[in-house]
């Protein structure tokens, strides 16, 4: 019973350390492109529904993933 509850750990915490490690760089990638271009980056909300389907398809992804 032990076993089990191990390999539900370290999956949560891979995938919790992927997603602080993509956040960030997706934070990085924007501060960078503010720093050269001078202006502040505005999301409209077809932008903000784009990002948010591209998660989504993306989590279906990796829920399919063995499938």
């Amino acid at each position: 019973m032990e076993h089990r509850t191990d390999w539900k750990t370290i999956t949560l915490l891979i995938g919790g350390g992927i997603g602080l490690v993509s956040g960030l760089a997706a934070a990085y990638l924007i501060i960078k492109k503010q720093e050269e271009t001078g202006k502040s980056m505005r999301l409209t909300s077809g932008d903000g529904a784009k990002i948010g389907m591209g998660i989504v398809s993306l989590l279906k992804m990796i829920a399919d993933t063995g499938r």
